[in-house]
């Protein structure tokens, strides 16, 4: 019975159209990965474009660099559980005529929660193999376009009058000699016989309906939404009470207590003054008890804010937990934390910020600014701090171990994506892809407790850093930059037009 109801969705999940929404997992509304690996000598810049229905086909782009490379394997299959150790057969990526270095290929996502791509690569230095972390989700469903359910519904209507007269020829020919015309008695008996076929189809077809809306009404409640939160401003202490389940699906529970940190903290919060945009918190709940982040709030213009809260859960399947507050006026602040940023750029309503953006203590803050930006393409996005003197800043230090960290928001809030140098996807989920995990979940490996970057960690930070990402649609946004030097940490703003 499950693997026919399995079978079932599979061919659900292949009619229905499904389409992107604005509220997307490890992000809001930004479901595709970029990341830039390194696998040995071989450096992969990755774009996974998910896809919108689960069962659905990612398809995956790469390009390579460093040593030569002359074939890529891919892998899906989960992070976590007993089927991660059990790989399906790896599917060849194809090479680019036109640029030997640009490889692409598509795979499967069978089912939703957490998944990797795992990647085989072989070339001049030999075999690697790397691992991107993935969330599955199904996102959303649209109704059946209106042309198309037209010819269906013609089409559907021409079988069952062509049934029916199917019978009715049957009834009232089927036992006549040849050259016979048909008696009065039996041409009354076919009129009941097309009558009753015609009633018997009509069964059917509402039955077939009832079953397809059931069908259909239970795959909507795998269409994913992010865990509830609750915020309670009390004074400067705001809680943030994560339900299990959001309450539109509470069939889809997932835990709101099985959490590990990212970067050395269980949850990335920025808040975000609306509709300005002109105050930006990067802030760092604690885990106060089961689903309750808390936190004492620095001192913050009183007005709206919307929260966006970043965390990951132990199967590595990362959520961006959405919610708003309101600041009253004259809130008494408390010390912000060691990692905790801010930054109070100008309102969106004075106009576009531009490629260079000056900082409070003097540093200024530069964007190497594509010369145009097109929604869905993948970009390396580069930015460098300069000192007071205009000089490159001397004294880098990794900001929660990274060379920086950095935020696209789209201005009108359907967009939000928390990313690092090495791409978009969370560290802790990179990290159990590869092979990391930390004691609380039973495995050997590399300890997420501590704000690892990929790569090689006694070289000096650079005061340039790069973040690989895509705009997911049109429209204006604003990044919002972070990098440290020295105990200051250092918050740029630059406003983006995507086409």
């Amino acid at each position: 019975m499950k693997l026919a109801r399995a079978r079932l969705r599979v061919i659900l999940c292949l009619l229905f159209c499904l389409a992107a929404t604005s509220a997307a997992y490890a992000h809001v509304g930004s479901k595709d990965v970029y990341e830039t690996v390194n696998a040995g000598p071989y450096k992969l810049y990755i774009t996974i474009r998910t896809p919108t229905v689960i069962p659905g086909v990612a398809s995956v782009e790469v390009r390579s660099s460093g040593a030569n490379i002359s074939s890529i394997h891919i892998t899906p299959l989960p992070i976590t559980g007993e089927a991660s150790k059990h790989p399906p057969a790896s599917d060849p990526m194809a090479r680019s005529a036109a640029d030997p270095a640009f490889f692409t290929g598509s795979l499967w996502l069978m089912a939703s929660g957490s998944w990797q791509v795992r990647f085989g690569i072989s070339g001049d230095a030999g075999e690697q193999t790397v691992a991107v972390p993935v969330a599955a989700v199904a996102l959303s469903t649209l109704k059946m376009q209106r042309g198309l359910g037209a010819i269906l519904g013609v089409l559907g209507l021409f079988l069952v009058v062509s049934m029916a007269g199917i019978v009715a020829a049957a009834v009232r020919d089927a036992r006549l000699e040849p050259g016979a015309v048909p008696s009065p008695a039996r041409r009354r008996l076919a009129v009941w016989a097309t009558a009753g076929s015609v009633i018997f189809m009509s069964l059917l077809v509402w039955g077939g309906a009832t079953w397809w809306n059931a069908e259909a009404a239970s795959y909507s409640l795998d269409v994913y939404q992010p865990l509830r939160v609750d915020p309670v401003l009390s004074g400067n202490v705001l809680d943030l009470n994560v339900g299990a389940f959001h309450p539109a699906n509470e069939r889809r529970r997932r835990s709101n207590n099985d959490f590990l940190p990212d970067h050395g903290h269980l949850m990335h919060l920025y808040a975000i003054r609306e509709p300005e945009m002109d105050a930006v918190f990067h802030l760092h709940p604690e885990l106060a008890g089961a689903g309750d982040f808390r936190i004492s709030l620095p001192v913050m213009p009183a007005g709206d804010y919307a929260l966006y809260g970043d965390v990951v859960h132990a199967s590595g399947f990362p959520e961006t937990l959405v919610s708003k507050i309101s600041v009253p006026k004259n809130m008494v602040g408390g010390h912000p934390g060691p990692d905790d940023a801010a930054a109070f750029p100008p309102p969106l309503s004075q106009g576009r910020l531009g490629d260079s953006y000056k900082l409070p203590d003097g540093y200024v803050m530069e964007w190497d600014r594509p010369s145009g930006l097109t929604a869905d393409t993948a970009y390396t996005f580069r930015f460098r701090l300069l000192d007071a003197a205009g000089k490159p800043a001397a004294d880098m230090q990794p900001y929660m171990g990274m060379a920086g960290h950095a935020a696209f928001v789209k201005t009108d809030g359907t967009v939000f994506a928390h990313t690092h140098p090495d791409g978009s996807a969370a560290m802790a989920a990179l990290m159990l892809a590869n092979g990391g995990d930390n004691s609380a979940t039973g495995h050997e490996g590399m300890n997420m407790d501590m704000p690892m970057e990929m790569g090689q960690h006694g070289d000096p930070i650079s005061n340039t850093v790069e973040f690989p990402y895509g705009f997911p649609s049109a429209g204006r946004y604003r990044i919002f930059v972070q990098m440290k030097h020295g105990t200051t940490i250092e918050t740029g703003a630059f406003d983006a037009e995507v086409q």
